[in-house]
């Protein structure tokens, strides 16, 4: 197998081409005048909308909600799709109070009807509860009651309201009393909360409550990883039920989050929630960057001649039925380019998370999950049954439930719909091509060097000149492991997977002095060794891709000496210099010395 270890990033033709080229000057629209600041890591619509940062206009999200009438609406989507902005922008349009300017120029003005009936019509409760974590069960409900005591305090008009008797006032002081930082509620109190203060908001206005809860999912999430998920499960739960079930004060709600938690943990006995999820047709634009949106903000700022690059890196999610890019991604790189033209794309949406649920993958995987990675690494489709229902205990019990929950979360993508519920899967860009290629180098490397008897004896045959038992055990480090051999990639990217996984097996060794790529003669050798009893040993790799595995051992051996690769080696007092030429194919290898 071939892995990308501490390699370059793949190329395509097309895009070496793109980084060979002049770099286009910008468009006259960005020159000469200041531009609206692109909006990185800040999902506050008022705050966008009144500091002069670029919007992509996702108002007509409204509309649609209210023509699909739904007392619950659940939708999930990958992190860093836009979920807290749009709850923004609900909270912005909907709320009492709130300043209507914010949307001129946008959308949802246009529908003058629907802005008179609902804009500015509503009491709204908006917490996010991403937040929501701890090392124990109670400092994550400590978090809890901030989040919501937090969210309380904005209505302390309550304490003087005609409207409300004295024991409605107690009520809501039981919600907002502090002592020590701390917010004195009682569990009690705590689950009752969400709907007590929308009771107190309904009879203040004389008018129902909007309730908006973004991130649902996240303590559950941080629950399971730590050991408190039956607690949390139980508390959101009875949470949830008491706010969105038999609630006369509720309009209506909308909550998010990356998972559909199963009905049976969460939502029971709730009155069929409607779920939204990736697959879903509707409301599939208002999550994500269109090709339109991307258009209109790469012409905004002069960086159309970027598309193709931005596309093959951030695009390639499906919503429904739209190609969806991500703007976390689109955005950071923008800024990037606005400050230097010739910066090349980054992993910014793999880097902001732990991505322990690849790791999970690859650690439970057989020989069948490690062939499908080999699949997806290699730009191929897997087909699997997808559950858009699961527990968190769930995800754990099968393999099949981990992919479920990488194409909820935004590692894999559907290319195509199987009956049955099965989809194709697919990695969706180079973005998360390259996490998953690193992933695996960080699992290979781990697995190899648990087994410290077989590796060492590996590498002692490097120095003991042994080229059968180095052909014989490499060979079987790439049946174990998962290869890249994707026909787009260029032959010298993958000489560097293979070096990547070499360099990775050799640097086991503490004591030896190993050097990758390193200046050695008149040239640079791929990976060159001194040993403490002064042995050299140089490397060169190739890649035969016409499978004749022999001849490109003597092309190596030919280039070690045309190059002078021994050259350095011997300047620093080596005794015995060994020479390998090793060619791979596939998860095929072989080994020549001199």
């Amino acid at each position: 197998m071939t892995i990308l270890w501490k390699m370059q990033k793949i190329t395509t033709d097309a895009e070496a081409q793109f980084w060979n080229c002049s770099i286009p000057p910008m468009m006259e629209r960005s020159v000469g005048k200041v531009r609206k600041k692109l909006p990185i890591g800040i999902d506050g619509f008022e705050k966008i909308r009144t500091n002069d940062f670029y919007y992509a206009d996702k108002t007509l999200f409204i509309k649609e909600l209210l023509q699909n009438w739904g007392e619950v609406n659940l939708f999930t989507r990958p992190r860093r799709f836009g979920k807290s902005l749009n709850m923004s922008m609900l909270k912005c349009f909907f709320e009492i109070g709130s300043n209507p300017a914010l949307f001129e120029g946008l959308e949802i003005l246009q529908e003058k009807e629907l802005c008179e009936k609902y804009m500015g019509k509503f009491p709204v409760i908006s917490i996010s509860l991403k937040s929501v974590d701890g090392l124990n069960y109670e400092a994550a409900v400590t978090a809890l009651r901030r989040a919501i005591g937090n969210e309380a305090c904005r209505f302390d008009f309550l304490t003087e309201s005609e409207r409300l008797s004295q024991n409605d006032k107690e009520l809501y002081m039981g919600l907002t009393t502090v002592k020590d930082g701390k917010y004195l509620m009682t569990d009690d109190v705590l689950t009752d909360s969400l709907k007590t203060l929308s009771l107190l908001l309904e009879k203040h206005y004389a008018q129902k409550t909007i309730l908006l809860i973004d991130e649902y999912d996240v303590p559950l999430d941080k629950a399971f990883q730590v050991g408190y998920y039956d607690e949390m499960v139980s508390l959101i739960r009875n949470l949830l039920g008491n706010v969105l079930k038999t609630n006369d004060s509720l309009y209506f709600a909308v909550l998010t989050g990356c998972l559909r938690i199963s009905k049976e943990s969460i939502f029971t006995g709730m009155n069929n929630p409607k779920v939204h999820t990736i697959s879903d047709v509707r409301y599939d634009e208002y999550f994500g960057f269109t090709n339109a949106d991307v258009d209109a903000l790469l012409d905004f700022y002069g960086l159309s001649a970027y598309k193709d690059v931005i596309r093959d890196w951030y695009d390639g999610y499906r919503f429904g039925d739209t190609d969806v890019y991500c703007p976390w991604d689109v955005i950071n790189y923008c800024d990037e380019l606005l400050a230097d033209p010739s910066a090349e794309p980054e992993n910014y949406w793999a880097n902001t998370s732990g991505n322990d649920l690849i790791l999970r993958l690859l650690k439970k995987a057989n020989q069948t999950t490690r062939n499908d990675v080999e699949q997806l690494i290699n730009g191929e489709t897997i087909t699997k049954t997808i559950r858009q229902e699961l527990t968190y205990r769930e995800v754990e019990e099968s393999i099949d439930n981990i992919w479920s929950v990488l194409y909820s979360t935004g590692y894999l993508t559907c290319r195509r719909r199987v009956p049955g519920k099965k989809m194709e899967l697919a990695l969706p860009n180079r973005e998360v091509m390259e996490l998953f290629i690193e992933l695996v180098k960080d699992w290979f490397e781990e697995m190899t060097q648990a087994d410290s008897v077989r590796i060492n004896r590996f590498c002692a045959a490097f120095p003991a000149g042994d080229m059968d038992v180095i052909q014989e055990m490499l060979s079987d480090y790439l049946w174990d492991s998962i290869s890249v051999r994707d026909t787009a990639v260029r032959r010298n990217m993958k000489e560097n997977f293979y070096h990547g996984m070499l360099l990775g097996l050799l640097r086991s060794q503490g004591s030896w002095l190993v050097k990758s790529n390193a200046e050695t003669g008149e040239g640079y050798s791929d990976i060159s060794i001194q040993t403490p009893d002064r042995i050299g040993i140089v490397i060169e790799l190739k890649y035969a891709d016409d499978g004749n595995l022999e001849n490109a051992c003597e092309e190596a051996l030919g280039q070690i000496e045309e190059k002078k690769y021994a050259e350095g080696l011997k300047r620093r007092g080596t005794k015995k210099i060994i020479k390998y030429g090793i060619a791979f194919w596939e998860k095929e290898c072989m080994v020549m010395m001199v």
